[in-house]
This record gives structure tokens, sequence and C-alpha cells, in this order.
């Protein structure tokens, strides 16, 4: 339950702040992991470019 005094987003936001301290630290201790993004955008670009050689070579 929240106090009078305090936003209802807050301990959401403070939750938030928390989770990205926490993920800078582990960058910076050397645990850093690649995002999934990125790896799907590398295979696109792979499938796209063995796409582009099959139909144009």
């Amino acid at each position: 339950m929240t106090s009078p005094d305090e936003q209802p987003g807050q301990n959401r936001f403070e939750r938030r702040r928390e989770r990205i301290v926490a993920e800078v630290q582990a960058n910076r201790r050397g645990e850093y992991r690649v995002p999934t993004w990125v790896y799907a955008a590398i295979l696109g670009v792979i499938v796209v470019g063995w796409a582009l050689f099959v139909i144009l070579g």
C-alpha cells in the first residue's frame, strides 16, 4: 500500500531505476550479454544477403 504523500507511479519508477543500476554495474564487471535484437538483426542481414546472392548471382 502506498502512503498518502507517495505518488502512484513512484514505486514502479524506483524498481525500474534499481534494475537499470544493477544492469550497469553488471556491465562494468564484464557480465554483459548481447541483446536478442542484435542477434536477430545480424541473422536478418545474413539471410537477406544470402537471398540476394542466390537471386542476383
